[in-house]
């Protein structure tokens, strides 16, 4: 599903501040796989990922999504593949529109600007029904303006956006970093169910090593702009938690 070969990229090349933030990557993420993504700062953890987001472009390497060679595509044009949900509950959504709103500008996220969807019965029904599933008591505040909520609620809400409009890959950057211990279980279990029920491919970095320990059905350490430990499935499944602590030393 996305192959990253060979993948480097280098800040400010040839200067004095010069960085080599990611150094030489290989991975092969295969359709459905959870992947979780653990390392110290500076590691190349989100570079990684804005790099298959398309944010960022690398400096050596390429990488393909679903067979596609997508190296040089920036990000708005890799959206019929990829959401991304960001650390800040802020970046996913429109403040000054309300819930409704929002969720119609999700559902026609990948659609030509000639094509939208209806604020109707049935649409503000299918989101009610969405956001139900929350257990927040946000279905019936749908008219609400989205800045007025918590930044828990807010991350919950983009989560559920996501999946709005077709796509493929879903990216967490570290989606419960600014949120409560409440908030953020509520937005892990909504990202795991909709992992497996919209059947995506996934990609979570995350600090919270409980949550890595939790998620997902593989997990990869980084260190220095490199892949330094990659487990798979049932090595993953053989891990303890204490091992995750153990790898931070």
């Amino acid at each position: 599903m996305i192959e990253i070969n060979n993948v480097h990229k280098i800040f400010n090349s040839g200067k004095a501040n010069q960085v080599d933030a990611v150094r030489g990557i290989n991975l092969k993420i295969n359709t459905q796989e959870f992947l979780v993504i653990v390392g110290a700062n500076g590691s190349g953890k989100t570079t990684l990922l804005d790099m298959v987001a398309g944010s960022v472009f690398p400096t050596l390497g390429n990488i393909i999504i679903d067979d596609q060679d997508v190296t040089k595509l920036p990000d708005y044009k890799r959206s019929k593949w990829i959401a991304r949900v960001f650390q800040n509950p802020s970046s996913g959504t429109a403040s000054d529109l309300s819930i409704l709103d929002n969720f119609r500008l999700a559902a026609i996220r990948t659609k030509s600007k000639g094509l939208s969807v209806g604020i109707n019965e049935t649409f503000k029904n299918q989101v009610r029904e969405k956001i139900s599933t929350l257990g927040m008591g946000l279905e019936n505040k749908i008219e609400q303006q989205m800045g007025t909520l918590s930044g828990g609620q807010r991350q919950a809400l983009t989560l559920l956006m996501s999946v709005m409009d077709s796509c493929k890959v879903l990216l967490l950057d570290e989606p419960t970093a600014a949120l409560d211990p409440r908030s953020a279980d509520i937005v892990m279990r909504t990202a795991d169910e909709l992992i497996k029920d919209y059947r995506l491919t996934s990609i979570l970095i995350t600090h919270n090593l409980k949550d890595a320990y939790k998620y997902g059905n593989r997990i990869i350490l980084m260190g220095e702009g490199q892949v330094v430990k990659d487990l798979d499935e049932n090595n993953k499944a053989a891990l303890k938690q204490n091992d995750l602590f153990d790898w931070f030393g």
